[in-house]
């Protein structure tokens, strides 16, 4: 199967370190996680028992977030947050352990949102420093750095490809290639961009697909974008990794759709 699983947006029913197993029961071989533990350094236990439910599962690693603060809070990332810079450095080395054990090489590293206190250059800059070691960190694991535009969250200043390449390139013209835009399909409509141009433009390109329907966000086919198309002109074009559905949806009905679409992937 070319879908891998989000399991910090599905199979919330269960307690974290069960849902790799369910992923799996549910016919899945590949699953992604946002930061799964509360802090950006986690004890070696909890690391321990993270990468253990994946191996005792049978499931592989293909996504991770990096430490992104408080999400249900409102955080989104701690890349341009000024005072967090020695936090998210030291998150880094977390995450590049994860990566070399489990063989994950795609990590999103989500921007932050703009402060009261300071400009958006001098957050920039911070940002800048901050993902070329994050890009160097996992370098010697053969990892990405994905930026994604996200929506929802109107001091999250990348809401458009456009946005998040601008990033992707000044980070690549500063040296650290392994960068890449994340398309998250559901973000990228509800902002308003033309996803089909950005895949006409930037298919090639993509470090990562996510998708979810909009509106809702729910399961393919519970709105209206089409999600199918979206996805074979990406794969067309140049596309050839997976695609992680984080979408929103009960365990008892999230699946149903695959048994007639998971052909289009």
């Amino acid at each position: 199967m070319t879908y891998t699983l989000n399991c910090s947006i599905l199979l919330t029913e269960l307690p974290l370190l069960q849902r790799a197993a369910a992923a799996k029961a549910a016919g899945f071989d590949s699953v992604e996680f946002w930061w799964p533990f509360a802090d950006a350094v986690p004890g070696d236990k909890q690391v321990d028992e993270f990468i253990n439910s994946l191996k005792d599962a049978g499931v592989q690693l293909d996504g991770l977030n990096f430490f992104a603060g408080d999400m249900p809070a409102g955080d989104r990332g701690l890349v341009s947050w000024k005072g967090r810079c020695s936090e998210f450095k030291d998150n880094v080395a977390v995450v590049a352990a994860i990566g070399e054990a489990t063989g994950c090489a795609s990590f999103n590293a989500l921007y932050g949102n703009r402060q009261q206190d300071y400009t958006a250059a001098e957050q920039d800059e911070l940002a800048l420093k901050n993902l070329l070691a994050a890009a160097e960190g996992i370098a010697g694991i053969g990892g990405t750095v994905l930026i994604e535009p996200v929506s929802g969250t109107e001091a999250y200043p990348l809401k458009t490809a456009a946005d998040a390449l601008d990033v992707v390139n000044k980070v690549k013209a500063a040296g650290s290639e392994n960068i890449a835009l994340l398309a998250d399909f559901y973000h990228l409509a509800v902002n308003g961009d033309d996803v089909a141009a950005v895949i006409e433009n930037h298919a090639k390109d993509f470090g990562h697909i996510q998708i979810a329907d909009a509106p809702g966000r729910g399961a393919p086919g519970t709105g209206n974008l089409p999600l199918f198309q979206w996805i074979e002109r990406s794969r067309e074009l140049g596309y050839t990794g997976k695609v992680a559905l984080e979408y929103k949806q009960e365990a008892a009905t999230a699946f149903q759709w695959l048994a007639t679409a998971d052909t289009h992937a």
